[in-house]
């Protein structure tokens, strides 16, 4: 099976790439498993919503070829994994970009005008990794744990239909904790299609 990690750092050698690469080891180690890394930031993809999106958006165009090229990453993958710091509580801009570009109305749902909704993402495993140098006590504290589900887990991906099997934070890391989050991604890697569930049939 093939998994597509998306991850969204400027700084190759920051955690959060780490935490990229054990996640992608420890799929590799679990079996006749491939991996493909898209790094956002190294590729320079351009985040910006802009007229071609909008046209296609509406179905008035075709989908600008950036974005038909990472749709067909996704096509290929079993699994899509993003890795993402956690900035003022959500994706980093670019990674909400991202979102905002490539999961578009026609391939990831359709809405029909009269608002009827379909998910066209139910095959597609899901896994969530947020970083973030907060510890677990703040981000339960004030609610951020359960709003940036929320807002990722439910509002994007089950809007898509799409299967979220790993939902996890990795905190705390200016302090004693950091040592141990690339050890958790790669076992999170190695589990990643364990944990999955029997893909939904779209109707």
């Amino acid at each position: 099976m093939h998994t597509l990690i998306v991850v969204s750092h400027p700084e190759p050698q920051s955690l959060t790439h780490s935490v990229a690469r054990a996640f992608a080891e420890g799929v590799a180690a679990s079996g006749d498993h491939t991996t493909e890394i898209a790094d956002l930031a190294a590729e320079g993809f351009d985040p910006a919503f802009n007229q071609a999106d909008r046209s296609a958006y509406f179905l008035q165009k075709p989908l600008p070829s950036d974005i038909l090229r990472e749709q067909a990453r996704i096509d290929r993958a079993d699994a899509l994994v993003l890795v993402y710091p956690v900035y003022w509580w959500s994706f980093p801009g670019q990674l909400k970009g991202w979102i905002d570009r490539v999961f578009s109305n026609g391939w990831a749902y359709d809405e029909a005008p009269d608002g009827t909704l379909g998910k066209r993402l139910g095959r597609l495993a899901v896994h969530l990794i947020g970083i973030g140098g907060a510890d677990g006590g703040t981000y339960a504290r004030h609610g951020y744990d359960k709003a940036m589900r929320t807002q990722i887990d439910h509002g994007i991906f089950d809007f898509c239909g799409a299967r979220v099997v790993t939902s996890e934070f990795l905190l705390d890391v200016n302090g004693q904790a950091a040592a141990s989050h690339v050890v958790t991604a790669r076992a999170l890697g190695s589990n990643a299609f364990a944990k999955a569930v029997p893909a939904v049939t779209e109707g």
